[in-house]
């Protein structure tokens, strides 16, 4: 069962897409996960995010034309 963990923009939110430091380790503790920093020089785990996450349904940009949270995470990736 997943636990609902909040996390504020700025503190644990990144404003350029993903988590900081801060909120990966509080979402960690919270749930038992092992959340890692994204890895965008490449490798596998970069492969599999950029493959999942490309194919998650979803506006790339919010009607007032800022990036959505999965643009900034696929910008973020390097996708």
């Amino acid at each position: 069962m997943a636990k609902n963990v909040s996390l504020k923009m700025g503190t644990h939110k990144s404003r350029s897409g993903g988590l900081t430091a801060k909120g990966r380790a509080k979402y960690n503790k919270a749930t038992g996960s092992n959340l890692k920093a994204p890895q965008p020089g490449g490798g596998a785990r970069k492969k599999s995010f950029c493959a999942r996450m490309g194919g998650v349904k979803g506006p790339m940009k919010k009607p007032d034309g800022k990036p959505t949270r999965k643009a900034l995470a696929l910008r973020k990736w390097k996708c």
